[in-house]
């Protein structure tokens, strides 16, 4: 199975948020085979988008959240907050917390924790810098944020854990890593988390590739078996663009079929 996960950011609001959710309802109809589908609206569009999607395969993912479970954290939200609104999924780590709002690998590993406690299925983002990749020291680091971010987290057999590959270098500046960097350092994560997870089960760890996918790139990177689906950003909210993605994830998941 492949996975799509439409990260909305802080793009668009409750009434945008609404109409975006059932436009992507819309690019499903009809197909025979679909990915798993996981978008991300902003904290105050989670309730209203749920209602959107309620009966449907799509799940929904919260942008960020606590390491607390509550308490005095004016403007934080909680994990337990979030599955009252049926949030199932919820990203932590991305770039954009760690680099504007300056969230360490520590910070990362209690918020794995907290999710994993009230059963939210986590999509941890990691990646390089483009002086790391420059320097060639990018698969150590990626090691070390690996190691940091899951220190002292167990899988129960129920659980499953995403890995974005997210290189920084390649979020929202138009370029793209090309398939054979990805499929180099995916291949990587997978042989670090069998270390860290020996034995668990292969459905339980994804690793998926998010760095300026889009229509015109979606498909070369989905049909290699080491991506196991792509995090989308900017072109999430564009329907068209985000409706190409949804039919190169499907029209792979076809050929395999």
């Amino acid at each position: 199975m492949k996975t799509v996960i439409g990260n909305w950011k802080m793009n668009v609001g409750v009434r945008e948020s609404i109409a975006l959710a059932r436009g992507t309802l819309l690019t499903l109809r009809g197909r025979k085979v679909v990915p798993n589908l996981i978008i991300c609206p902003s904290f105050i569009a989670l309730s209203e988008v749920r209602k959107v999607i309620a009966r449907s395969s799509v799940s929904l993912c919260a942008q960020n959240m606590s390491w607390e479970d509550k308490g005095a954290f004016t403007g934080e939200i909680s994990s337990r907050m979030l599955d009252e609104v049926g949030v199932t999924h919820v990203l932590i780590g991305h770039s954009e917390r760690r680099g504007l709002f300056s969230e360490t690998d520590e910070i990362v590993n209690r918020k794995l924790k907290k999710a994993l406690e009230n059963n939210l299925t986590p999509i941890v983002c990691i990646g390089e810098s483009v002086e790391h990749r420059e320097e060639g020291g990018y698969l150590e680091i990626i090691k070390n944020q690996i190691a940091s971010a899951l220190g002292g987290i167990r899988l129960r057999s129920s659980a499953k854990l995403f890995i974005a590959y997210e290189p920084i270098w390649a979020i929202g500046t138009g370029k793209n890593a090309d398939v054979a960097q990805v499929i180099e350092v995916h291949e990587f994560i997978k042989t670090v988390l069998s270390d860290i997870f020996p034995g668990i089960k292969e459905d339980q760890l994804n690793v998926l590739y998010g760095g300026s996918v889009n229509g015109d790139n979606a498909y070369a990177l989905l049909r290699e078996k080491s991506i196991d689906g792509v995090l989308v950003g900017g072109a999430s909210v564009k329907i068209n663009q985000f409706k190409d993605v949804i039919e190169a994830a499907s029209e792979v998941l076809e050929a395999q079929e």
